[in-house]
């Protein structure tokens, strides 16, 4: 369990990541999801194509020899692309009072429990809230 929550405090440790805060020291816990990007893919892609038109409009070059190598770097490209389907990354997100951010990568694997985890120290949170005011 990534998360241990005691009375009084909260101990995140996940892989080499750990922090320790007091209940009333937490401003935000919670669980971010983030679009991946596919910034080498797309510039992979780009630069192809640039070859490949060069190759077609300025040189003398017959057409498979530089279609074959152009529909070759597309197929690796694809594959780097669809390789794994993972569409999102998540992270842990813990603001404090002190206006200090830290953000902990997690695997998909672990993004339910950790969930249910942060949901308990909302309940738990909620429930000290009202026994302040009360």
């Amino acid at each position: 369990m990534p998360i241990t929550i005691t009375p009084d405090k909260i101990k995140f440790c996940y892989q080499s990541k750990t922090w320790q805060y007091d209940f009333d020291e937490i401003k935000e816990l919670t669980i971010l999801k983030k679009k991946k990007t596919y910034y080498l893919e797309n510039g992979a892609f780009m630069l192809t194509t640039a070859i490949a038109y060069y190759c077609m409009i300025f040189s003398n070059l017959p057409d498979l020899y530089y279609i074959i190598p152009a529909l070759l770097c597309y197929t690796f490209i694809i594959i780097l692309r669809f390789y794994k389907p993972v569409e999102f990354v998540y992270f842990v997100l813990v603001r404090d009072v002190y206006e200090k951010e830290m953000k902990t990568k997690i695997a998909l694997k672990d993004r339910i429990v950790i969930g249910k985890q942060i949901d308990q120290y909302l309940e738990l949170q909620f429930e000290r809230n009202i026994k302040k005011t009360a």
